[in-house]
């Protein structure tokens, strides 16, 4: 009995593993009867040997290998996924954010990702093998981030008020996935193998409040703490007369400023040239219109103005009947640290007849009245970062130049490609979201208003020589 070899098989452990050991020397581990006969004959004993059961007998073997392979399974699917996700938002963001703290924002996801990644390969170690002591600490670090990244977009899809994109099931479901995965590691106190879990909690901790804050400002501050400031005129110049009277050449100077510290787009432009009567009279004509931001989508960077000059022509001015004359323009303006116009937007000037061509005088719906003309420009947009992208979906930008018999306007909006949009300039709230989101602004310049004998009696002043005048600010050589 002195030389028979004795066996002796510990109690299981958490993960269903029962330590073997031959004559005191370490042999393996076995989660079944079938396991632990085939380590004993592979350490070449056929016969002749004990087995001492020490915590458990032999009907006690734990494991369900189905359980651990599902549940190991969905966890490295889920950590994977969201590695993916947070790969993908923060590259773009990276090397793409419109801001300086939206690029920040990208490099901290790509670290996320990398966690998550690590977490993933954890993940495999724990409900394998479980070689490392701390794969289950690092699973449960992953899941962590998985539901706090599940949550940050679903908030934020919640307090931006974005439309339904087809990321929200995602979200929804490896948020789920990621709390059910908690729960069965805080079930199995993975923690209590790390010789110093506290340490790596408060570390954790740490990168947490590091990283929330961040977000939060960038996405949710920096957005609405500075406003944009954009200054626009509209002045006339000195007139002047042909040869025989028949004509007034009326120069108008229209200008447009950033003077604020954030660059827009000018989306569009209208200026407008009336003529109104003596008082008891309201009837009042339009002499011209037009664009005069040219071509539409324009840049206007912080301390840059764009000026223009046009010459209105008004026949017969001794036999001109209104007594004033008035000059005013309007324009609608975006931020374009909150978006960047993707399409062709100077290009993609349309007029109802040409939609009506291609079928696409519905898409969006254009302006309020039958048959009534105008032109219209349409672009998609990209926001400012990827996050923002993914919870707002795809946006299109349309401007109208809406060719009214007295009164021509323009009317812009933001909303998803495709959607029917209820087209109402006297609507003040129509536009609400897109002036919260992306500081859409409807500027109107500064007017001026002459009698217009004061007009022709400046233009009568000099004698014309025929020629059309000159444009105030340009040198006469």
């Amino acid at each position: 009995m002195a030389n028979t070899p004795v066996v002796a098989v510990s109690g299981p452990d958490d993960l269903g593993w029962r330590h073997v050991t031959i004559n005191d020397q370490r042999a393996g581990q076995v989660r079944s009867m079938g396991e632990l006969r085939r380590l004993i004959r592979g350490a070449g004993l056929e016969s002749g040997y004990e087995i001492r059961w020490i915590g458990a007998d032999c009907t006690d073997w734990p494991d369900n290998p189905c359980y651990r392979r599902i549940v190991g399974t969905l966890m490295v699917a889920g950590l994977l996924a969201t590695a993916c996700m947070l790969f993908v938002i923060g590259m773009k963001d990276t090397f793409g954010a419109l801001t300086y703290s939206g690029r920040v924002t990208g490099i901290i996801f790509l670290l996320a990702a990398a966690l998550e990644i690590i977490a993933a390969l954890a993940a495999f170690d724990y409900w394998h093998v479980r070689k490392s002591s701390y794969s289950g600490m690092i699973v449960l670090l992953g899941a962590s981030v998985s539901v706090g990244v599940g949550l940050l977009m679903l908030l934020m899809q919640l307090i931006d008020g974005g439309a339904y994109t087809h990321y929200v099931l995602l979200w929804v479901g490896f948020t789920l996935l990621s709390v059910g995965a908690l729960c069965v590691l805080v079930r199995h106190r993975v923690w209590k193998l790390v010789p110093n879990p506290k340490r790596i909690v408060a570390g954790a901790v740490i990168s947490s409040l590091l990283a929330i804050p961040n977000v939060t400002y960038t996405q949710i501050y920096v957005p609405y703490a500075t406003s944009p400031i954009v200054n626009s005129a509209a002045s006339f110049g000195k007139p002047s007369l042909n040869e025989d009277r028949s004509k007034m050449y009326l120069p108008v100077h229209l200008s447009v400023k950033n003077s604020g510290q954030i660059p827009v787009y000018v989306l569009g432009s209208i200026y407008w040239v009336h003529g109104y009567p003596a008082p008891e009279k309201r009837a009042f004509q339009l002499i011209k219109d037009g664009e005069f931001v040219r071509p539409p989508g324009w840049l206007l960077n912080p301390g840059e103005e764009f000026s223009e000059d046009e010459v209105i022509e008004i026949a017969e001015p001794d036999d001109f009947e209104y007594e004033q004359v008035r000059v005013q323009a309007e324009m609608y303006a975006v931020r374009k640290d909150r978006m960047t116009i993707v399409g062709d937007y100077e290009r993609s000037g349309k007029s109802l007849e040409a939609l009506k061509r291609e079928g696409k005088d519905q898409d969006p719906r254009g302006p309020e009245g039958k048959n009534q003309a105008y032109m219209r420009y349409q672009a998609d947009i990209s926001n400012s970062n990827e996050i923002l992208n993914a919870t707002r979906g795809r946006q299109r930008i349309t401007l109208w130049y809406v060719k009214k018999k007295e009164r021509p306007y323009i009317y812009a909006v933001v909303e998803p490609p495709g959607e029917k949009v209820g087209f109402d300039s006297s609507d003040p709230n129509r536009n609400k979201k897109a002036i919260d989101r992306y500081g859409l602004e409807h500027v109107r310049s500064s007017m001026q208003q002459k009698p217009f004998e004061e007009l022709r009696a400046m233009a009568e002043a000099k004698p014309s020589t025929g020629e059309s005048p000159t444009p105030p600010g340009a040198e006469t050589p």
